[in-house]
């Protein structure tokens, strides 16, 4: 149904949501989270569901006119991802290094004991 001049939306935050999710997950029905929850578009829930299980808790956040900032935000966390997998490799092959060197040096010390 389309929307009317004038019209206001009812806006439901993200724990209501988060909550609404967790009561569904724990098997309580439709119309009892409606009512307890004081939702009033039947839909609404099912589409909160196949959100959450898309996106998970993020799918569940008002998207509108943030996009970007989200995109950026997942680029940075890609970033960051891939410098942490990095350092580990950096880590390991430095690791090898002074193991190979206190190796060498420990058989050098043994071999000028008398």
């Amino acid at each position: 149904m389309p929307a009317k001049k004038g019209q206001k939306f009812k806006h439901y935050s993200e724990e209501l949501k988060m909550r609404a999710i967790q009561m569904k997950v724990e098997g309580v029905t439709h119309r009892e989270i409606m009512k307890e929850l004081d939702i009033h578009d039947e839909g609404r829930l099912k589409i909160w569901m196949r959100k959450y299980k898309k996106l998970g808790e993020f799918g569940l956040l008002d998207q509108r006119g943030r996009r970007e900032e989200y995109c950026d935000t997942n680029r940075y966390i890609e970033k960051l991802k891939r410098e942490n997998t990095m350092l580990k490799k950096c880590l390991e092959i430095w690791i090898q290094e002074v193991q190979s060197k206190s190796i060498e040096q420990s058989r050098k010390e043994l071999e000028n004991i008398p």
